[in-house]
């Protein structure tokens, strides 16, 4: 375990926290004007590696060959310039530290971290990080890499769990939740939405599935699965073999003979993909996601018609529909997809000007 401190005075500026893996929608922006809950779970940090926030640099400054040297291989409008290596906890988790009121930056009911560090050293004055809670936002302490440094502590460490642990702790994320409004308190009559979660989730397998298509269609299981992604599948194009991806992962029967593609977890700790015996291409997803695709939650039985048998009480109706279309994060799609080298490919650029079109 660590703990962060204050590179000028030593001053302790967290709690006790074990390193898990940066999530997938750590820089996500989620509908507009909504409220989105604490990113890290408490006693936990992650790191960014990648530059993160201001200056940005417009592509005509940087070329390609700065981006391409980031393993960026696709055209991008510009690149932040900050200092690579942010690490993100959860706001509770901060000690020592007081809130820089004006540094509020471009955000409209919070703050954004658009003017830069807004906590400064309670000790000595120091901006080290930026709190994050604007509306639409997910809400997190990103610490400034060169403001703070790593103290390993005494403590029992969370250690690795293994893929047995996480299969029995059973710990998945609905695809609906409920989201209320900024600053306002959930009420029954509001609306239920796709889980932010699952559409950034979507958006970074969508990007590593289009690849695996190797350009040819592709067919994915039935239910949440094809909510998910058969709407983007669409797109490619048909008339050569449909290749078949399939749910595999830790306590799964063996892969069929027939399966090209393999939507697999992806540790939530280390963020390394499961992998299997033999080699196959491999998609991964955010673990919560995958073991709910692949344990769905159960629908309970209900009465068909009449009242509640006598001395029946129930706490327990079925989640509400979200009638909206299933959307993948557009942005964590083509951050991903940017990430992948044949990006440049003549096939996969035509697939993506159609994709452009739906999204």
């Amino acid at each position: 375990m660590f703990v962060f401190v204050c590179v000028r005075c030593e001053t302790e500026l967290t709690a006790p926290l074990s390193q898990v893996a940066l999530p997938v929608h750590a820089r996500q922006k989620y509908g507009n004007g909504l409220q989105l809950p604490v990113l890290m779970e408490p006693g936990t940090f992650a790191v960014e590696p990648e530059p993160l926030g201001p200056p940005w640099r417009r592509r005509e400054e940087t070329g390609p060959g700065r981006a391409a040297a980031r393993g960026i291989c696709a055209p991008d409008r510009a690149l932040p310039d900050g200092a690579a290596g942010a690490v993100v906890i959860a706001p509770g988790d901060t000690r020592g530290t007081v809130l820089i009121p004006e540094r509020r930056g471009g955000a409209c009911c919070g703050f954004d971290g658009g003017d830069g560090p807004n906590m400064a050293c309670s000790a000595c004055g120091l901006p080290v990080a930026s709190r994050i809670d604007d509306c639409s936002l997910w809400q997190a302490v990103w610490l400034a890499p060169s403001a703070v440094r790593r103290r390993p502590v005494e403590g029992a460490d969370a250690g690795l769990s293994s893929w047995a642990d996480l299969l029995a702790e059973g710990a998945g994320v609905s695809p609906s939740e409920p989201i209320a409004s900024w600053g306002e308190p959930f009420r029954a009559g509001d609306r239920w939405h796709w889980s932010p979660q699952w559409v950034a989730a979507a958006g970074q397998a969508l990007a590593h599935l289009l690849m695996a298509s190797r350009g040819q269609a592709v067919a994915v299981p039935d239910g949440m699965t094809a909510t998910m992604f058969q709407r983007a599948l669409d797109t490619l194009p048909t008339g050569r073999p449909t290749r078949r991806a399939v749910l595999a992962g830790p306590g799964q029967p063996t892969r069929t003979a027939d399966a090209d593609i393999l939507l697999v977890p992806s540790h939530p700790q280390t963020g390394k993909a499961w992998t299997p015996d033999t080699p196959a291409d491999l998609v991964p997803l955010p673990f919560e996601v995958w073991f709910r695709l692949v344990f769905p939650e159960p629908r309970l039985p209900v009465p068909t018609s009449g009242p509640l048998p006598d001395g029946f009480l129930r706490d327990d109706p079925p989640t509400p529909a979200v009638h909206d279309v299933f959307r993948i994060d557009w942005q964590v799609f083509e951050r991903t997809l940017a990430r992948l080298s044949p990006v440049r490919a003549p096939w996969l650029r035509e697939i993506t000007e159609n994709l452009t079109q739906m999204y």
